[in-house]
């Protein structure tokens, strides 16, 4: 699986609406011709790949290193595939929409009369979502989900969480056809300029912690709540990788979330972490109860010139150019379209030009 780091820093203001009309445009041309030649599954393969979709971001004219370019490629994306008939769909997207993802999957489901069951899909874009807010804890909170599937059930996320505090946005990609496990390894890649401590509790080496929070969390609450509260009874002086405090915790306040997976009995930590309620502060005191219980910590670790296609909205490397930007809308529509008659020379050139600039 390919990772990598890509500059998110948090920029203010909003798209202009001349600029993100074009990108919806261009966005739809693209899908077009990619369609064209790829099933809609590949395409789920480079949006979850975060070189490529930044490279898409810059190619559609947005600032090359923003933040607020995966909300809006994202944005530009979705209402590109509304109306596009590819067997590609794309539900969720910022803030209060991002809680509308498993409405519109199941609306987009029964509209377009798919086979697939929406449930599923749903489970899949509520698993990732709480996976990148309350399984992984790096100080990013998430605000913006994107979950992008096609007809035949595969599907991709794009996420994104800000760090006001530090002022950066971690963008986090993941793709169903390459995760082999919700909360082992399940990222395609995370995309940030920032590392610090983490709490991750879907690495790779942290089972034997999923295991014993899994125990823990079927433990009777009045028992836990005891634990937790002779620990804040002490001074503790952990080491500095640690992102955790007994300070941070507050069991009377957890109760009623501990006796909800208590009720539940979840069999692991997949269960508990689709428990409703289960989120970060029930998370970090059972890891934390499992670190100094047992002994078993979790675990800690933690393309610009695209920009040059067009230009970028704040003027970087020049100012958007938009009759050069219109004049390639134009090209990729006019191709596709010879090609749905069986005109293929135009589009045959396009590629070519893709292989000639490598």
């Amino acid at each position: 699986m390919r990772t990598g780091i890509a500059n998110l820093p948090l920029h203010g203001g909003k798209c202009p609406g001349w600029l993100f009309a074009r990108m919806r445009k261009m966005s739809r041309a693209l899908l077009e011709v990619m369609l064209v030649d790829a099933p809609p599954a590949a395409v789920l393969t480079r949006l979850a790949d975060p070189f490529w979709f930044q490279a898409l971001g810059c190619a559609l004219g947005f600032d090359w290193h923003s933040s607020g370019l995966t909300t809006t490629v994202c944005g530009a994306l979705k209402e590109a595939l509304a109306d596009l008939k590819g067997g590609l769909f794309a539900a969720g997207g910022k803030g209060q929409t991002s809680r509308k993802t498993p409405q519109e999957i199941v609306s987009l489901a029964e509209n377009h009369q798919l086979t697939l069951d929406p449930d599923q899909l749903v489970y899949a874009s509520r698993m990732s979502a709480k996976v990148d807010s309350a399984a992984v804890q790096d100080g990013y909170q998430i605000y913006h989900h994107s979950f992008f599937f096609t007809a035949g059930g595969q599907w991709a996320v794009v996420q994104q969480g800000m760090n006001e505090a530090t002022g950066w946005a971690r963008r986090y990609h993941w793709l169903s056809t390459t995760m082999p496990d919700f909360v082992c390894e399940p990222h395609h890649a995370v995309c940030s300029d920032q590392k610090a401590t983490t709490l991750n509790l879907v690495a790779g080496e942290g089972e034997p912690a999923r295991r014993l929070i899994s125990e823990l969390s079927r433990e009777q609450p009045e028992k836990l709540v005891r634990e937790l509260k002779s620990l804040q009874a002490k001074t503790l002086s952990l080491p500095a990788r640690h992102s955790l405090d007994a300070a941070d915790l507050h069991p009377d306040s957890l109760q009623r979330v501990l006796l909800k997976s208590y009720l539940n009995q979840p069999q692991d930590f997949t269960g508990l972490l689709a428990t409703q309620g289960v989120g970060a502060k029930a998370l970090r005191a059972l890891a934390l109860l499992a670190e100094l219980a047992y002994g078993t910590p979790p675990s800690y670790r933690d393309p610009a010139r695209y920009s040059f296609a067009h230009g970028g909205k704040d003027g970087f490397p020049y100012p958007v150019d938009r009759p050069t930007y219109d004049d390639s809308i134009a090209f990729l529509q006019d191709a596709v379209n010879r090609a749905r008659m069986g005109q293929q020379e135009k589009l045959d050139a396009f590629r070519h030009l893709a292989r000639w600039h490598k």
